[in-house]
């Protein structure tokens, strides 16, 4: 497993065999790794009947180090042994050098009470699948951490999943759940969805639902269910028009369509998103988009591409010459909807007749001049 589950694996087995320390850091933006082992300490540590006598949920926001340290010390009556959250640790290193907070910290961690469990969150900083890709600024927000905490806390690093993890961790789970994911099904869901283990235990969890008594999931049954991947081939088409290879771009669709939960009836959807797909190409090419890095200040929030198409699409926006090119294919698009809206006998028709074009050559002259508004609104 990468650097975030192995650093969690690592605390649950400290919980499981009752050899914890008295307060750990968890130090990332993962929530699906910080929710495992939020879930762990809470099954282990806190009894369902005294739960609001055992367990605290504290914000530095709102709450100072000194009442959070207060708590912990203090015997509960009511229960026998206390757990306390801490959020919001970037308060500790903002304005001013805190030295009478560090102090105290160090002073209780002294002589922690032994029935008090300390767990402060520091989800203010990010932490890559490889520690060595990490920004700068977060480096050195991670450093100070260590230098402050590393002596009187565990550190548990809630890194990003990469591939291999997330692939892991469908197996362990399809396993566990006794059902059958096929290998190239948990590879597009992984991919699809950039290892982001929130997103992939949800559509998991939909798509165990989705199989039913089958108990088997495969690789059209990701197709069908997750938008994510609806949207990879969707992607893989735009690939194809902008490569101009018509033959590959006909056989995508078809694909596209074959897969859609509403056959013809999707037509409208997949025209939306090629539109929106266009539209970012054409942003792309006239800011002159380089790197992934540069497209989330060129995009805007609610127009964005998810991560792992983004590279492809600034691939596929750079094979356009001109702007004159990019409009020519929305205003194409345009003339598709207009047709489509106005119930056709074949709308699958109308969308092969679409990707021929957008995959052709453009036409020296003669073109029929249709008004991209609406496209352009999209």
């Amino acid at each position: 497993m990468g650097v975030g589950f192995a650093s969690t694996d690592r605390f649950l087995a400290e919980l499981r065999e009752n050899r914890l320390r008295p307060g750990y850091v968890l130090v990332g933006d993962d929530f699906f790794l910080y929710e495992r082992c939020r879930h762990a300490i809470i099954e282990a540590l806190v009894p369902a009947d005294l739960r609001e006598f055992c367990l605290s949920d504290l914000d530095l926001a709102e709450t100072s180090i000194f009442e959070a340290l207060d708590r912990a010390r203090t015997p509960s009556l009511m229960a026998p042994f206390q757990v306390i959250f801490v959020r919001n640790l970037k308060t500790l290193y903002t304005r001013g050098a805190k030295k009478d907070e560090f102090a105290a910290i160090e002073a209780y961690f002294r002589s922690p009470n032994p029935q008090a469990l300390v767990i402060l969150v520091a989800d203010h900083l990010r932490i890559p699948s490889d520690p060595r890709r990490m920004d700068l600024d977060d480096r050195n927000r991670y450093d100070r951490i260590r230098e402050t905490l590393g002596d009187c806390c565990g550190l548990v690093e809630l890194a990003r999943a990469g591939e291999a993890d997330a692939l892991k961790w469908i197996g362990a789970e399809a396993k566990r759940r006794e059902v059958q994911f096929d290998q190239d099904a948990a590879r597009e869901l992984a991919d699809a969805l950039g290892a982001d283990m929130m997103l992939i235990a949800g559509e998991f969890e939909k798509l165990v639902l989705f199989a039913g008594a089958r108990r088997r999931v495969s690789l059209g049954d990701v197709e069908t269910m997750v938008l994510a991947a609806r949207q990879r081939s969707l992607y893989e088409l735009t690939d194809a028009i902008s490569a101009k290879d018509r033959a590959r771009a006909v056989s995508l669709l078809h694909g596209l369509l074959n897969a859609s939960d509403g056959g013809e009836d999707a037509a409208i959807g997949h025209l939306y998103m090629l539109a929106r797909t266009f539209r970012q190409m054409l942003v792309i090419l006239e800011k002159n988009v380089r790197d992934s890095r540069a497209i989330w200040q060129a995009l805007w929030q609610g127009f964005r591409m998810p991560p792992f198409a983004a590279e492809d699409v600034i691939r596929q926006a750079r094979r356009y010459k001109s702007r004159r090119e990019l409009m020519r294919a929305l205003r194409l698009i345009a003339r598709a909807d207009l047709e489509l809206r106005s119930q056709p006998p074949d709308k699958r028709l109308v969308l092969e007749r679409l990707v021929l074009d957008l995959a052709s050559e453009p036409k020296p002259a003669g073109m029929a001049a249709v008004s991209p508004q609406y496209a352009m609104e999209w």
